[in-house]
């Protein structure tokens, strides 16, 4: 184990859960729960990523989703999942949205993001997890579906607003703003 990351994967499908294990554990500190009850029994205060079937038949994804939040449990939480997204993601607190099948270098992406966004302020992260959803539900859904839908509408505006407040320079890039620029040519 190369790092103090500490991940929790969470899905029924026992040859699944043991994939991902496989392939995150030789980087991470890595907990597998086959169900949603052992899920709620393994994650606590170490655990940094979550990554969370949402289909599964003791406790729903959402359900674990929704007690991880009430015990207070400041993990990143992303969903893996066979389920097409619905607009009832907008209100749902996770972090990230993948839709099986998962490669390995999905895993790596996303827990790469989630350790990014711990370094971000609040606002940053709000941006983020908004704009995960938002564009999950563009890649599903048809454009006059997302015309007709309030919590769609509503999610666009306050991503917009966000985007407004989050400032680079204040938002956990200080140390990288110049470099930044750099990447770039033309830039200064």
């Amino acid at each position: 184990m190369t790092d103090e990351l500490t991940i929790l994967i969470v899905d029924d499908e026992r040859d699944i859960a043991d994939l991902y294990t496989t392939w995150l554990e030789m980087d991470y500190g890595v907990r597998t729960a086959y169900g949603g009850e052992e899920a709620l029994e393994k994650v606590d205060e170490d655990v940094d990523i979550v990554f969370l079937d949402r289909q599964m038949p003791d406790y729903s994804g959402d359900e674990v989703l929704e007690r991880i939040r009430a015990q207070g449990l400041d993990c990143r939480v992303v969903m893996v999942t066979a389920v097409d997204p619905d607009f009832d993601i907008v209100s749902m607190e996770f972090d990230d949205y993948l839709t099986k099948p998962i490669m390995r270098d999905d895993l790596d992406d996303a827990v790469g993001s989630m350790r990014e966004r711990d370094e971000y302020n609040e606002t940053l992260q709000e941006y983020y997890a908004l704009s995960s959803k938002k564009a999950t539900l563009e890649a599903e859904k048809t454009p006059s579906e997302l015309q007709d839908s309030e919590e769609y509408q509503e999610m666009v505006e306050r991503v917009e607003e966000l985007e407004a407040e989050a400032d680079p320079a204040t938002a956990g890039f200080e140390d990288d703003y110049d470099s930044l620029f750099q990447e770039f040519p033309g830039g200064e």
